[in-house]
C-alpha cells in the first residue's frame, strides 16, 4: 500500500476539497465589512481566521516538513486588516495550496514516524499532517458559524448529499 499517496489524497480531500470550498462559499456570502468584523472581542474575525489558517499550515508543513524558512508572524494573524480584500484572501489561500502540494510531494512515507519540533511541540511528520487537516476543519467550522450569524443564510454544503440515507455500501 502506498501510504504517502493515501495521506496526500486524504489531505487534498479534507483541506482543498472540503475546507477550501467551504471557506470560499462563506467569503462569497459575506460583505467586506463582515469579513473583518467580530461579534465580540475574544472571537477573531473571519479574515483573521483565514490568515491564521495560512500561517499555521505554512509553519507546520511548508517550513516544518518542507524545510522552507519559517516566516510566520502569528500575532499579526489576529489583527484585523480591513485593507485586505476577499480577492487577496483567496490569493493567499491559492498560493498556500501550491506551497503545501509541493511540500507534501517531497515527503517519503518512510519518514512519517520521524520527529520534529514545531511551536515547541514534538510531533511526527504524520501527526503534523493530521494537525493541519484538523486545524483547517476546526476553523472552517468557526468561519461557517460566523457566516451564518452575520448573513442569516445557509451554506448549503450538503445540498446534493443524502445525509439521512442509512444504506451502507462497500
Amino acid at each position: 500500500m502506498d501510504y504517502k499517496k493515501l495521506v496526500i489524497d486524504e489531505f487534498n480531500r479534507r483541506v482543498f476539497e472540503e475546507s477550501y470550498s467551504r471557506i470560499y462559499r462563506c467569503l462569497n456570502l459575506l460583505t467586506p465589512e463582515q469579513i473583518w468584523t467580530s461579534p465580540q472581542h475574544n472571537i477573531p474575525p473571519i479574515g483573521c481566521l483565514v490568515l491564521h489558517l495560512c500561517g499555521n499550515a505554512r509553519q507546520w508543513i511548508v517550513a516544518g516538513l518542507g524545510n522552507q524558512a519559517d516566516i510566520r508572524d502569528r500575532n499579526n494573524e489576529f489583527i484585523p486588516h480591513p485593507n485586505i480584500r476577499k480577492a487577496d484572501l483567496v490569493f493567499v489561500l491559492e498560493n498556500l495550496k501550491i506551497q503545501l502540494k509541493e511540500s507534501l510531494e517531497t515527503l517519503d512515507s518512510k519518514t512519517f514516524n520521524q520527529r520534529i519540533v514545531i511551536q515547541g511541540l514534538e510531533e511526527t511528520h504524520f501527526s503534523v499532517i493530521m494537525h493541519v487537516i484538523e486545524h483547517f476543519s476546526y476553523h472552517t467550522g468557526q468561519i461557517t458559524t460566523l457566516t451564518k450569524l452575520f448573513t442569516g443564510k445557509e451554506t448549503n454544503y450538503y445540498n446534493s448529499a443524502h445525509l439521512n440515507d442509512k444504506t451502507t455500501r462497500s
